[in-house]
């Protein structure tokens, strides 16, 4: 009786802390997915991906078309099917700083045309569909324009991507990690995957993709995006956390910094450790944080959590910023996937 006393209260003590998920996603359906971009060079392993997104396709001066960065290079990608066919490869339209979305989604007829060119190239290139980077609807902060109906008319663009693409195509979002700007609950049925950018939380002396709370989080953390993307109304398995390749620096470091740099700085810089944040940071001889970034532990940490949370996987921004060695790639890949 003791026994079945003390299982039951790690239950109760499980259920509050939201941890008694342990149904994981089939490995056959889990995702591990990588952002490409047009201007870089290296060819990815496709042995460590099942979905790359390729970055960028914007919205056309015209506001009725899309026009593709460096379509060579989405060429290029699109060939890996050839040696992984299962291989998942949408375009994603946007990134910061990516604008005219808000007057194409306004207008109907501009808004049909941009969606049957989505169509047309999805087809043309060999595409599995499309991801919405639209950064953000309703919101200016990235110098782009924006209008209060651009929630509404967000969920209309969806709507028609998802009645042009079809069902056999995927149709994916990128979210902030406050889950704002989207309707998530009118377009939850019509998309296949919520990518969430779970990083450029904070800065020094802040982690920027802190997986929980800790004095050095600021408040925002992985564990609080997704809680905030379930509330929204996404289902878990619909969800995928989004890994930096990157960490953030301050004087005398840059603001931006990739790993394969920041695997450099680790020879000359105080390495440590955030036990409650589950994060490691570069210190300087004050012990001050320097650098915030993602190393294979955190990776470990932060994929086990979302499995046992029923989440889908991981994507990372991005391909490149890992070191030559490819240690977080395998650490995503191998985390996602082995357990």
């Amino acid at each position: 009786m003791k026994q079945h006393n003390v299982l039951i209260a790690i239950s109760l003590l499980l259920a509050l802390c939201g941890c008694n998920k342990t149904t994981l996603v089939d490995k056959a359906d889990r995702i591990v997915a990588a952002y490409v971009t047009a201007g870089s060079e290296s060819i990815p392993d496709p042995a460590c991906l099942t979905h790359i997104n390729y970055a960028f396709g914007h919205v056309a001066e015209t506001f009725d078309s899309v026009c593709i960065a460096n379509p060579d290079r989405l060429r290029q990608i699109v060939e890996l099917k050839k040696i992984k066919p299962s291989l998942k490869i949408t375009l994603s339209l946007g990134g910061w700083g990516s604008g005219r979305f808000s007057e194409m989604a306004a207008d109907d007829s501009l808004r049909h045309a941009f969606v049957a060119d989505c169509r047309r190239i999805v087809d043309q290139y060999g595409l599995d569909g499309i991801d919405l980077d639209w950064e953000y609807p309703t919101s200016s902060v990235a110098g782009i324009s924006s209008s209060p109906d651009d929630t509404e008319n967000f969920t209309k663009l969806v709507s028609e991507l998802r009645q042009t693409l079809g069902e056999d195509k995927l149709l994916t979002v990128a979210s902030p990690a406050n889950a704002r700007y989207i309707d998530f609950a009118a377009i939850s049925d019509m998309i296949d995957l919520v990518n969430i950018m779970t990083y450029d939380m904070a800065k020094p002396p802040y982690h920027h993709s802190a997986f929980a709370d800790s004095p050095m989080s600021n408040g925002e953390s992985c564990i609080r995006a997704v809680k905030r993307h379930l509330k929204a109304g996404v289902p878990a398995d619909k969800l995928v956390l989004g890994i930096p390749f990157y960490g953030h620096g301050r004087a005398p470091l840059p603001d931006y910094i990739n790993y394969n740099k920041i695997v450099e700085l680790q020879k000359v810089a105080s390495q440590k450790w955030d036990n409650k944040a589950k994060m490691p940071y570069l210190a300087d001889e004050a012990g001050e944080m320097i650098c915030c970034y993602d190393d294979p532990k955190s990776i470990a940490i932060k994929s086990k959590w979302l499995l046992k949370r029923g989440l889908r996987g991981a994507m990372y921004w991005q391909y490149d910023g890992d070191d030559s060695q490819g240690t977080l790639r395998n650490a995503v890949y191998n985390s996602i996937m082995e357990q």
